[in-house]
């Protein structure tokens, strides 16, 4: 049995992957199943983040959102059986890669697959919808009636996050980047309150939001990554983003801003104008569920 595995370079600079053949052991831990591979998602290897959790290998399993059958379970597996349909994230450390006909994975890094989602479209959407509960649900505490910005609600993280704000019973406010986002967001359904199409760079996020919500400002923002510095200053990538400053402006008094820029820098006025506000600053990781127990203990 084969699986795919990715190799770096010393210099970090070429990347391969190749395939190696795998042991297809039955199940030995207590906490284990056993499962066949249906479907498998490629997502972004964040090899960055390996090396600061000093998880770094010659190879590296690829593939990590996974949907299938378990096939086996250990002694004291309690949530699964034979036979049942899954789908999960298998852990940063994890020895097996998601590109293999049967792997083996831990019973807490798997949930029940729901009978009329596909295989693929449970392993394609796992990852992103897990972001968008954490950011909505956890870190910024949703509720009925709320008003929600989520920029670049076009991705796939984006209309995750709008679906489910909706689904809450939030009003929702998102940014377009093209004229194809802009038509994307305008057909979802419930509608969203306000799209704001930041193509062409005249339009100002912050009065924007500020005129949809009568000055007062939204109560939950889910950035797609800020500028820190002028636009002279940042890299042409980032050009498209939001200032933190127009963040902070638009934000209402006890608002919630949930970020994915891990190098957030606030300066003291920055911190001042958020505390006068009474509004508060979350870091949303993609992996922040999805590390094993002794990896964070040994991280933090």
């Amino acid at each position: 049995m084969k699986g795919l595995y990715f190799q770096q370079s010393s210099t970090n600079e070429e990347v391969t992957f190749v395939f190696q053949e795998k042991e297809n052991v039955p199940v030995t831990e207590d906490n284990f199943v056993r499962v066949q591979v249906k479907a498998c998602a490629l997502s972004h290897i964040n090899t960055k983040l390996l090396a600061e959790m000093k998880m770094e290998k010659d190879f590296f399993p690829v593939g990590r959102e996974v949907s299938g059958i378990v096939l086996e379970v250990g002694r004291k597996v309690t949530f699964f059986q034979p036979d049942d349909e899954v789908v999960g994230i298998l852990p940063l450390d994890s020895e097996d890669p998601g590109l293999c006909e049967v792997i083996r994975v831990h019973e807490h890094y798997l949930v029940h697959k729901p009978e009329k989602v596909s295989w693929t479209e449970a392993a394609g959407v796992i990852r992103d919808g897990v972001r968008a509960c954490t950011a909505l649900y956890y870190l910024s505490q949703l509720s009925p009636g709320k008003s929600v910005l989520i920029m670049d609600g076009a991705s796939a993280f984006g209309t995750i996050a709008i679906q489910l704000a909706h689904h809450r019973g939030a009003k929702v406010i998102s940014t377009a980047h093209s004229l194809e986002d802009k038509q994307h967001l305008e057909r979802l359904r419930p509608s969203i309150a306000r799209v704001i199409d930041v193509s062409n760079g005249k339009v100002h996020v912050a009065e924007s939001c500020l005129e949809e919500t009568g000055g007062l400002g939204v109560d939950i923002v889910i950035d797609a990554g800020v500028r820190l510095y002028s636009k002279d200053d940042e890299p042409a990538v980032k050009l498209h983003l939001p200032h933190k400053h127009d963040i902070i402006t638009l934000l209402g008094v006890g608002g919630h801003w949930v970020t994915t820029e891990e190098n957030l820098q606030l300066d003291p006025p920055d911190s001042h104008c958020l505390f006068l506000k009474g509004a508060t600053v979350a870091f949303l990781n993609d992996e922040v569920w999805n590390l094993s127990n002794a990896q964070q203990g040994k991280y933090l």
